[in-house]
């Protein structure tokens, strides 16, 4: 059973690792946020071009203020789920030998 409650933890930690898409967002962390770009068209204009430029490091910084702050999340998630885990696992291990020691104390008392 062990061996199935460690597949099982090794299961829900992909799945919360390509929920949060952590190394998709790593990639694209500079990326613009859902790719709204400025054109600068045609010509050379220096207040459109100055415009554009600004828009674009805007998107691109809110793009990666999200970004961080969903690795953020998802690396906290992935946290949670190591943690229970662990307890998981820990409990399983170690529930034989706490109803045993429950046992003993019970007879114990009676005596």
């Amino acid at each position: 059973m062990p061996k199935k409650i460690i597949d099982a933890w090794r299961d829900v930690f992909k799945f919360y690792f390509n929920y949060f898409s952590i190394p998709l967002l790593v990639k694209t962390f500079f990326s613009p946020w859902r790719n709204y770009l400025w054109s600068y068209g045609k010509g050379f204009d220096l207040s459109r071009y100055i415009e554009v430029l600004f828009s674009n490091l805007t998107s691109r910084i809110i793009g990666a203020i999200l970004r961080s702050g969903l690795i953020i999340l998802g690396l906290a998630v992935e946290f949670f789920v190591v943690l229970v885990g662990i307890i998981i696992l820990l409990a399983w291990l170690f529930f034989p030998w706490f109803l045993i020691s429950l046992l003993i104390f019970g007879i114990s008392i009676l005596f």
